[in-house]
């Protein structure tokens, strides 16, 4: 009887080994992959993107990448959202002059700010950078940084994009959060870049991105220290300390993080020499290029415009290897709310 039972568990543990060999030699369905770029349509710009990361996240690859230098550098305006009709920056200025204005009535006699109010796109225009200059001076100064970060976020609020009827806060690009999450997921450090305010950035960008304050990098104006009572304060002074535009972003990328980044992302020539400093070097880099071709979801512009002027770094972006997106033809949304 033991012996017939030990027969009996020895060929059913042959015949459960053959049914094991047979199915596992089946071919087995693939699991779909979830695709981390959705909102991006097939063709060179994404599969740019995704072998560019699967290069260099992985190891042996030639062009492995170790994860402490895996930085990657952003702009704001016009790369990661909106920048039309004018940098939202600037049109949360000439909201708080006309609120200023209101509680002091001279300033609307005086120039720049009388004109600045007028309301007309070629009056302002013609303010030029200098008078731009005093209208940020006089908006932006005179108060504590966490004072201006609330005016910031009470702003955002309440203010409507003049297109789009929106929050400007809805303006975000959804193919550019996707990318950010993208590279975070594959042991990125993501960083703005932006000749905005960085006292403008903070308050609100961490939660639009999922950036956090200490890697927003952007122009800045002098502070100093008080102590009122036994409450420290910043104050903000009405005095420029840093432009982070142009040739200032590699600068910037140098005092505030430390590190040349390995792929930069801008949509103007003010990420020209970001763009620069980031790819002319050794080892694999990715410049990203974000070209406004679509005037029906967002708008169609690039030499020519007063904002975001595009001309040099897309004359330059063939020979250096640059990435071009189309918005046009490579996105398959602008806008999270055009899904």
């Amino acid at each position: 009887m033991l012996a017939a039972a030990a027969l009996s568990r020895l060929i059913l543990l042959r015949l459960g080994l053959v049914v094991l060999l047979l199915f596992g030699a089946l071919p087995r369905p693939t699991l779909a992959q979830t695709d981390p770029l959705p909102s991006w349509n097939e063709g060179k710009a994404k599969t740019s993107i995704m072998d560019f990361v699967r290069r260099v996240t992985t190891q042996g690859s030639a062009d492995f990448v170790p994860v402490e230098e895996r930085i990657a550098t952003f702009d704001n305006d016009g790369t990661l959202w909106a920048e039309q009709p004018m940098y939202f920056q600037i049109l949360f200025a000439l909201d708080r002059l006309k609120a200023m204005a209101r509680a002091t009535p001279a300033l609307a006699a005086t120039e720049p700010y009388k004109s600045a109010l007028s309301e007309n796109n070629t009056v302002l225009a013609a303010l030029g950078e200098k008078g731009f200059l005093q209208i940020v001076a006089l908006t932006h100064t005179g108060l504590t940084v966490a004072d201006f970060e609330k005016i910031v976020q009470d702003w955002l609020k309440t203010a409507r994009h003049p297109r789009f009827d929106r929050p400007y806060t809805d303006l975000v690009y959804q193919p550019m959060q996707e990318l950010l999450a993208y590279l975070r997921a594959n042991g990125f450090k993501t960083f703005i870049v932006s000749g905005g305010g960085v006292e403008f950035m903070r308050p609100w960008a961490p939660k639009a991105y999922g950036i956090p304050p200490e890697q927003i990098v952007g122009s800045s104006g002098k502070t100093e220290f008080k102590l009122d009572g036994d409450k420290p304060e910043i104050l903000k002074l009405p005095e420029i300390e840093f432009v982070d535009d142009g040739a200032g972003k590699p600068v910037g990328i140098n005092r505030f993080i430390g590190r040349r980044p390995v792929f930069a992302a801008g949509n103007s020539d003010g990420d020209l020499e970001m763009l620069q400093w980031t790819t002319l070097n050794t080892g694999p880099r990715l410049g990203l290029i974000v070209h406004h071709t679509d005037a029906e979801r967002e708008w169609a512009y690039d030499r020519n415009s007063h904002v975001g002027r595009l001309a040099k770094a897309l004359d330059q972006a063939p020979e250096r290897g640059w990435l071009v997106v189309d918005m046009k033809t490579d996105w398959k949304v602008v806008f999270p709310f055009q899904k």
